[in-house]
């Protein structure tokens, strides 16, 4: 090499650790317990990121099908049946199983369609909306510090790996979901505010 073209060190990162490889750099990560590595890290971050929300949802005995349809039908007021169906991958038997009830408490308003009147259009009451609410914003606070500890371009790094675990049906649900949502699919503001 030249003489002053050696590569210097990497400046260390927060606390004291290297920065991040850049991806495909080092496949090391391929191997089988780094791929073990990262369930562990999915099972315990969605254990913990759900936690919050499911002490509310237990306090109203409901469980996280409930949340799953709260989600989703607020995130796309008007949803079909079928289309939530498509999303959430289950039976009609299994979603009767949680939709009536929160049809019978109030949490989800039903509607016929216009075009076609065979078809169960759903949306949130303001009751389901506040709960809704209330549920995100317990879960948007693990997020925000999360990504804000991680960085922009470790935020896009995950954004990626999530979309590569998803299937081809999840992702063009997912898809659509971002097309059609009224509060926008763009969330790294998320990150900056507070």
């Amino acid at each position: 090499m030249p003489e002053g073209s050696e590569s210097k060190p990497a400046a260390p990162g927060p606390e004291g650790r290297p920065p991040p490889a850049p991806a495909g750099r080092n496949l090391l990560f391929l191997r089988e317990e780094e791929l073990r590595l990262a369930q562990d890290l999915l099972f315990f971050g969605y254990r913990d990121f759900t936690a919050g929300a499911d002490a509310i949802l237990a306090e109203l005995g409901m469980g996280r099908a409930h949340h799953r349809v709260l989600h989703f039908v607020g995130r796309r007021p008007g949803i079909t049946v079928g289309e939530l169906l498509g999303i959430l991958g289950i039976t009609k038997q299994s979603l009767g199983r949680v939709l009536t009830p929160l049809v019978e408490q109030g949490y989800v308003a039903q509607s016929t369609g216009r075009a076609d009147r065979r078809q169960r259009l759903l949306s949130l009451t303001p009751k389901g909306e506040a709960l809704e609410r209330r549920l995100f914003e317990r879960q948007r606070e693990w997020v925000m510090r999360a990504y804000r500890e991680a960085g922009p371009a470790a935020v896009e790094g995950f954004r990626r790996v999530m979309r590569g675990l998803m299937g081809p049906e999840a992702r063009a649900q997912l898809e659509r979901l971002e097309r059609a949502s009224p509060r926008g699919a763009d969330t790294t503001h998320l990150a900056r505010t507070g």
